[in-house]
């Protein structure tokens, strides 16, 4: 049976393998039209655009006024003031500027008379490095600390809320304190001081659109940067551990590297200034630089020397020469690297498209060459701009996706040699897995089975162990409450032990568990209730309906004639009422009782401290809860009294 078995598999896996092999040329192009399609998506989503203030009631500023002060508010009137255009780049507007910027824009406030008032907001598309919001001269919002270490808000779109208490019919005044720092202190010319046009709307608008900017700008690139960091983390193990694929590891340091250079947009808040943190990631691109090019000479199968000790030392010298040209010279020496960062990049990918002629690693050679080209360009050129956004936010999507890429498909390379090795396994192997594969499948058989023999007896014995509780309640304590009740010369005794009888008797059949009619049930309660009220002179009146072929669970009986009893207690012992309405049926899938009676009534506050005192009132509608269901309790001094129970019968008639 066993041989069978084997022949059987061994035959289809070799179908298998040949099928795939036919399919693998078609394949490779795939995932080569699926990254340019999320790049074509990406550069056109219309979430990058900015609204233009003709759609639901926006208005786009795009006229402000500028005054240099770093005070708590715009300064007074008879500062100098400059008018500026938004978007404002400093390094165009203001070349060397840095610190802080006080922009005041107007907008019209004229809500419609009647109509209901919408929160309105205020719509930042970018503000770098940080700032604040004053509307009419109240702090409204702000991004953090605005002093070294500044935090750092460039990537991140901006929604404030604008109190309807601030604002004022016709124009109202909106300050934004920014500071930020001048082109030659970053690397990249996105970073720089600048500010991005506004929008203000109602909430409704702005909140989606704010929604999908951060989803693009931010919520994508976190997303790439952790799966950059699993997979490099993977990769550098994988190489680690397989010394002559030295290659992966390079890769996972590459991918682990853009990772921590992207975590910027994770911490916005950090307790170093800017120009360290400038520094770090300036000399981070170097390693980066650095592991890129030997996983390229690497995957080619060259080894230079002279690669091995001028990179390192090439990370030293980035980052003694940042040093020595000074904060002021930072971006220029930036640029200076960056041309040389991808020339390495370049030389390294000639290198391997001569010496390798695997197409599947020139397309990754050519693919990393372009994207650290284009990302370079991007990130050092561009600016505040709608368009300018939109070239940066491709440029740093772009690069994550080509290295995400060309490590899925290192490892889809990895693994069909993993299966290649795999499918040469001995006959014998095979047949020790379908056997071992079957083995498992019995033993998880068996064992199902005898959990569910284990739960069917403990359940069994639960049961047995409920009918011989509430038989011996009903043969013991039973018999000695009746014949207290027809022995005893008290009648307060004989009334007590009638009533315990009946609440044993009520507590036997919840024991039992055996589901009750709901047309029986009602009519004991009418027997029940009507005869109690009737007894104690008020008069009882039952409406309901004569066939009721629905179940309740005998604990939904139990607690539902509780909360009757309660009920009817209270209406004797407290109302005074000479007329009582009981009223119950069904509808929609609930029970529906409603106990009304036209007695003194009792005031909401003293209803509310009753259920909160755990009196009468608190217990059924404790019990109505326990079911799923709720009791209402509707009353005022002079009015009676309204209690509704409500009873989803579905799970009334399911519970146990």
């Amino acid at each position: 049976m066993f041989a069978v078995a084997w022949s059987r598999l061994a035959n289809l896996a070799h179908r298998l393998h040949e099928r795939r092999a036919r399919a693998r040329c078609g394949r490779r192009e795939r995932p080569v039209r699926a990254l340019a399609a999320s790049l074509l998506l990406l550069a056109g989503a219309p979430a990058f655009a900015l609204l233009d203030g003709s759609v639901d009631g926006t208005q786009l500023l795009q006229g402000a006024v500028v005054a240099v002060a770093d005070g708590p508010s715009f300064p007074a009137v008879p500062a100098p003031v400059q008018a500026v255009t938004l978007p404002d780049e400093w390094a165009k507007s203001r070349p060397g500027f840095q610190g802080a910027l006080w922009y005041r824009a107007e907008m019209d406030h004229s809500p419609k008379a009647g109509a209901p008032q919408e929160l309105q907001a205020l719509y930042i598309a970018r503000a770098c490095s940080n700032y604040e919001v004053h509307l009419n001269g109240q702090l409204v919002a702000s991004g953090g600390r605005m002093r070294e270490p500044v935090a750092h808000q460039c990537n991140h779109p901006q929604l404030v809320n604008l109190p309807a208490a601030l604002l004022v019919p016709g124009r109202n005044e909106i300050d934004i304190k920014l500071v930020g720092h001048r082109l030659a202190e970053v690397g990249s010319a996105h970073r720089a001081g600048g500010l991005s046009a506004l929008v203000v709307g109602p909430l409704a608008v702005l909140a989606p659109h704010h929604a999908r900017q951060t989803a693009l700008a931010v919520g994508f690139a976190q997303g790439a940067s952790a799966t950059l960091l699993l997979l490099g983390g993977f990769m550098f193990v994988l190489g680690y551990v397989n010394r002559r694929e030295s290659q992966l590891a390079y890769f996972g340091a590459v991918s682990v590297g853009l990772a921590i250079f992207d975590a910027r947009l994770w911490l916005r808040d950090l307790p170093v200034s800017h120009h360290v943190v400038e520094f770090m990631l300036l000399v981070l691109l170097a390693f980066v630089t650095w592991a890129a090019v030997q996983f390229l000479l690497r995957s080619g199968g060259v080894r230079l020397k002279q690669a091995d000790i001028g990179l390192p030392v090439q990370c030293a010298v980035v980052a003694l020469s940042v040093m020595a040209a000074g904060p002021a010279r930072l971006h220029a020496v930036a640029l200076v690297w960056y041309a040389a960062f991808v020339l390495e990049i370049g030389f390294a990918a000639v290198l391997l498209l001569r010496r390798h002629g695997s197409p599947e690693m020139r397309r990754a050679s050519a693919m990393l060459l372009a994207g650290a080209g284009i990302t370079v360009l991007a990130d050092a050129t561009t600016g505040v701009g709608n368009s300018e956004q939109v070239a940066a936010r491709l440029a740093a999507a772009g690069l994550p996706l080509l290295v995400i890429f060309i490590g899925l498909r290192l490892v889809m390379q990895h693994g069909r040699a993993r299966r290649e090795a795999e499918a040469l396994r001995s006959q014998l192997e095979q047949s020790k897995m379908v056997l071992e594969q079957r083995v498992r499948e019995a033993t998880q058989e068996i064992e199902r089975n005898m959990r569910q023999m284990t739960d069917l007896k403990a359940e069994q014995v639960a049961e047995r162990e409920r009918k011989r509780i509430a038989a011996d309640l009903h043969d013991d304590l039973g018999a000695k409450l009746l014949t207290i009740v027809h022995t005893s010369e008290s009648d307060r005794i004989s009334t007590l032990a009638r009533e315990a009888l009946e609440e044993m008797r009520l507590s036997v059949r919840g024991l039992t568990g055996r589901p009750v009619r709901l047309g029986d049930a009602m009519g004991d309660w009418r027997a029940e209730i009507v005869s109690r009220l009737n007894q104690a002179g008020i008069e009882g009146e039952w409406h309901g309906p004569d066939e009721a072929p629905q179940m309740l669970s005998s604990r939904a009986y139990v607690q539902t004639t509780r909360i009757l009893r309660e009920a009817t207690s209270n209406i004797i012992k407290h109302s005074g009422a000479s007329h009582c309405s009981i009223t119950c049926g069904t509808a929609d899938g609930d029970f529906q009782l409603v106990i009304q009676d036209n007695g003194d009534g009792i005031a909401q506050q003293d209803v509310d401290a009753r259920l909160d005192k755990g009196h009468g009132l608190a217990s059924m509608k404790n019990r109505a809860k326990q079911l799923q269901g709720q009791c209402l309790v509707e009353s005022g001094p002079g009015y009676g009294t309204v209690i509704r129970l409500t009873l989803p019968l579905d799970r009334a008639a399911g519970a146990s």
